[in-house]
C-alpha cells in the first residue's frame, strides 16, 4: 500500500511520481534556491504564486488550479495531500522529554568580556548599545546578575526509535545540547545577558536545507531593539551576539514608575531563531526553547502566590511541531516547495514523535506552544474508552498572559506561535489513559477548514469564546499528540482549584486612551509573495515612526480571501477591542496578546501603548513561510512620531 500524508491511499505509480518531485525540490533548495523570489527569475512561479510543473518538480501543479475563493487570483499552491507520506512509526513507545534548566555561568568565563558597546572588534553583531544600562544603572546593572553562554550547533538526535537518528541545530548552555533547547527560568526584577554563539557548520553541510546565520529573538519580551533579536541582525558562524534581558515590568520608565504595571507581567515566552528570510527553515531544525518568566504572584511554587502548579515538577513546557520526513530515506526534510506553509505528517512534542508523560493523578499546568510552520491546532482532552465525553479543563494564560480569571474549555485553539497555559486534573482519571488530541482540519497551508458549505465570504460563525466553528474531527480520529498515563496513587495536591477556589489574577489594562494615530495593515498576496499594504519585507525601509509614550489603534485587515494569518507584533502586547466577523473577543481572548488570528476576510482593531525602548521593530505573519516569503515590515519607535495612517 502507498500513502499520501493525510493517510489516502494512493497508485504505486503516483506514489513514485511524488516522491520524485519532491527529491528534485529537496535538490533545488540544497542548491541554494530558498525564495520565492528565487523560483520567478528561474520561471518556475507565476506572478500570480502557481507553481509551475517544470522538470518533475511539482507532481501536484497541474491539479492545483482551481479556485479557493473569491479573491482574484487566489488559488490553493499547496496540496500536501498530494506529497508522499512520511515512513510509519509508532506511538507512544518513548517518553516526553522535558527540557532541562539552563545553567549560569561564571561572567568571568565569557571571553571577550560582555561590554556595553557592541565589541565588534571581539566578533560581535550587535546593532547598537545596550539601551538598559545606559538608562538606569542601579536597576539594571552591567554585567547582570545572571550570565548565560550559549551555543548554536549541530546535534545527533533521536525523534522516533523508527527513524535514523537526525542531524538537527541545537542550544547548547555548556551543559546540554538540546532541540527545543534548555528552559530559561527568569524573574522579574533580576535582569540576565545570553551570549548567542553561532557555531553551525557551513552550508554545505546543512543536511538540504538551514541557514547558518542566526539571530535569537525572545518571543514576547519586554526587550530593548539591540537584544530583541531583530531578523535583520544577523550574524554567521563564528560571531556571537550578547543580548541583555532586563525582565522589567512595562511601563516603568513612563506611565508606572519606577517599577512598570503589575498587570502587564508576562509567563510563558520562547525564543527562537528570526532570521530574515530563514527563519521557518531555521527553527523547524531545531532553533527553540522555552523561557518561563516569574514574580511574587506567579512564583512557581504552588503553596505561594497565586498557588499554581509548582514548577517545573507539575509545571511542563510543551512545544509542539509537525514536520515531514524523507519517505525513503527517514531524514528530516524541508519542503519549501509548499509555498503557503508546510504541513507534516509527523507530529513532534519536545522533540518526539507522539511521545507519552506519567502523570500523577492531580492538578498540572502545561504551558501548550505551537512552533509552527504553519499548523493551527485545537487541542481536547480524550478518553479513548468514553469519546462522546466532553472533558474539561481550564485557560489561565494567553500569550503567556495571565487572564483575568480561570476559564473552563473543552477546547481551545491557537495558531503558530501562539500559547495558551491550562491547568488539567487528573484526579478523577487515575489509572486511566488520556491523549491530549488536534481535532481541528486543515489540509494546507491556509488555515483552519471552514464550516462545511460556507460560502465565501459568508459570515461564520463562531462559539461562546470567540472561536470559529471550522470543521473539527470527531473525537478520537484527529491527531493523537501526547498520551498521559495516569498512576492510581493519591497524591499531595496544593495547587488551586479553578473549581471550587475560583481564583482572580490580573486585571486588564484600561483600553479608552485616545489613540494617537489609527493605523491600518492589509494583509495579501501580490506577485506570488505575501505583502503588508503592497510592500514586501526591506531591511533597509522603516514602514512608519510610533512616537514613544504613545497610544495608537492599529487595523489588521486580511485581503487574502480563505487564508488566516497569525499576526504578531513585537515589543509591546495589544489588546481586542474588535473582531468585523464574530462579536467582541470574549473569555479566552480577553487578554493581553502578542499574536492574533486574522481569519478569512476579517478586520481586527487593536490598542497598543508604546513605553520605555527605542528602536526598530517589525510586524509580521508568523505562519513563517509567509513571514520569509515578505508578510513583514520594520517600524521605529522614536521621541516623536509620524501619523502615517497606511504605512
Amino acid at each position: 500500500m502507498y500513502f499520501n500524508v493525510f493517510g489516502e491511499k494512493v497508485s504505486k505509480g503516483r506514489f513514485k511520481q511524488m516522491v520524485n518531485a519532491f527529491k528534485n525540490r529537496q535538490e533545488l533548495i540544497a542548491a541554494g534556491l530558498t525564495s520565492r523570489r528565487d523560483l520567478l527569475k528561474l520561471g518556475l512561479l507565476s506572478a500570480s504564486g502557481m507553481l509551475l510543473a517544470k522538470h518533475g518538480l511539482s507532481a501536484r501543479a497541474q491539479t492545483a488550479t482551481t479556485p479557493t475563493s473569491t479573491s482574484p487570483g487566489s488559488f490553493n499552491l499547496c496540496l500536501p495531500g498530494n506529497q508522499a507520506a512520511s515512513p510509519t512509526t509508532r506511538a507512544f513507545v518513548e517518553p516526553l522529554p522535558i527540557m532541562p534548566l539552563a545553567q549560569t555561568v561564571p561572567v568571568s568565563s565569557l571571553s571577550p568580556a560582555p561590554t556595553i558597546a557592541p565589541n565588534t572588534a571581539g566578533g560581535e553583531v550587535r546593532a547598537a548599545s545596550h539601551q538598559a544600562p545606559l538608562l538606569n544603572p542601579s536597576m539594571f546593572p552591567f554585567p547582570p546578575p545572571r550570565v548565560y553562554q550559549v551555543r548554536q550547533h549541530a546535534i545527533q538526535a533521536v525523534q522516533s526509535p523508527d527513524l535514523p537518528t537526525q542531524t538537527i541545530w541545537a542550544f547548547d548552555d555548556g551543559f546540554h545540547a538540546t532541540s527545543p533547547g534548555p528552559t530559561y527560568r527568569a524573574n522579574y526584577g533580576v535582569p540576565q545577558l545570553v551570549r548567542n554563539i553561532n557555531a553551525l557548520p557551513p552550508a554545505n553541510q546543512n543536511g538540504g536545507f538551514g541557514m547558518p546565520s542566526v539571530t535569537t529573538h525572545l518571543h514576547n519580551g519586554h526587550t530593548p531593539s539591540e537584544s530583541d533579536g531583530n531578523p535583520c541582525d544577523f550574524y554567521p558562524s563564528g560571531n556571537f551576539c550578547d543580548q541583555y534581558y532586563p525582565n522589567v515590568l512595562a511601563g516603568f520608565s513612563f506611565d508606572h514608575r519606577p517599577t512598570g504595571d503589575i498587570n502587564e507581567s508576562l509567563s510563558t515566552l520562547w525564543y527562537h531563531d528570526h532570521r530574515v528570510d530563514f527563519t521557518a527553515q531555521n527553527t523547524y531544525k531545531g532553533l527553540l526553547g522555552f523561557y518561563c518568566l516569574f514574580n511574587q504572584f506567579d512564583t512557581g511554587d504552588e503553596t505561594t502566590g497565586f498557588r499554581l502548579p509548582s514548577f517545573p515538577q507539575f509545571d511542563i513546557p510543551l512545544a509542539f511541531a509537525d514536520k515531514v520526513y524523507d519517505p525513503t530515506t527517514g531524514l528530516l526534510a524541508f519542503d519549501l516547495f509548499n509555498l503557503d506553509g508546510i504541513l507534516g505528517d509527523k507530529f513532534l512534542v519536545n522533540g518526539k514523535i507522539q511521545p507519552f508523560l506519567q502523570v500523577q493523578p492531580r492538578r498540572y499546568r502545561f504551558r501548550l506552544l505551537d512552533t509552527g510552520p504553519s499548523r493551527f491546532y485545537e487541542f481536547f482532552l480524550t478518553d479513548p474508552n468514553h469519546l462522546g465525553a466532553n472533558n474539561p479543563f481550564f485557560v489561565i494564560a494567553n500569550d503567556g498572559n495571565l487572564l483575568p480569571a480561570p476559564v473552563q474549555v473543552t477546547s481551545v485553539r491557537i495558531g503558530v506561535a501562539e500559547r495558551v497555559d491550562v491547568i488539567i486534573d487528573f484526579s478523577s482519571f487515575a489509572g486511566k489513559t488520556l491523549y491530549l488530541e488536534n481535532r481541528l482540519r486543515q489540509i494546507n497551508g491556509m488555515g483552519p477548514v471552514p464550516p462545511q458549505g460556507l460560502v465565501p465570504g459568508q459570515v461564520e460563525c463562531s462559539d461562546a469564546f470567540g472561536n470559529l466553528l471550522s470543521d473539527i474531527l470527531p473525537a478520537g480520529q484527529g491527531n493523537l499528540l501526547l498520551q498521559f498515563r495516569v498512576s492510581g496513587t493519591k497524591v499531595v495536591d496544593n495547587s488551586v482549584n479553578p473549581m471550587l477556589d475560583h481564583p482572580t489574577f490580573y486585571a486588564l489594562p484600561d483600553t479608552t486612551a485616545t489613540p494617537r494615530v489609527t493605523r491600518t495593515f492589509q494583509f495579501d498576496r501580490l506577485n506570488g509573495q505575501w505583502s503588508i499594504n503592497g510592500q514586501f519585507m526591506d531591511c533597509n525601509h522603516f514602514r512608519f515612526l510610533v512616537q514613544q509614550n504613545s497610544v495608537e489603534n492599529w487595523i489588521l485587515f486580511n485581503a487574502t480571501g480563505d487564508w488566516t494569518h497569525p499576526i504578531h507584533i513585537h515589543l509591546e502586547e495589544h489588546q481586542i477591542l474588535s473582531r468585523n466577523r464574530v462579536p467582541p473577543p470574549l473569555a479566552v481572548e480577553h487578554s493581553r496578546k502578542d499574536v492574533t488570528q486574522l481569519r478569512q476576510n476579517e478586520r481586527v482593531l487593536l490598542f497598543f501603548r508604546f513605553r520605555d525602548w527605542l528602536g526598530k521593530y517589525p510586524l509580521h505573519c508568523h505562519n513563517v513561510i509567509h513571514e520569509d516569503h515578505a508578510m513583514m515590515g520594520l517600524w521605529n519607535v522614536q521621541p516623536q512620531g509620524d501619523t502615517v495612517l497606511r504605512p
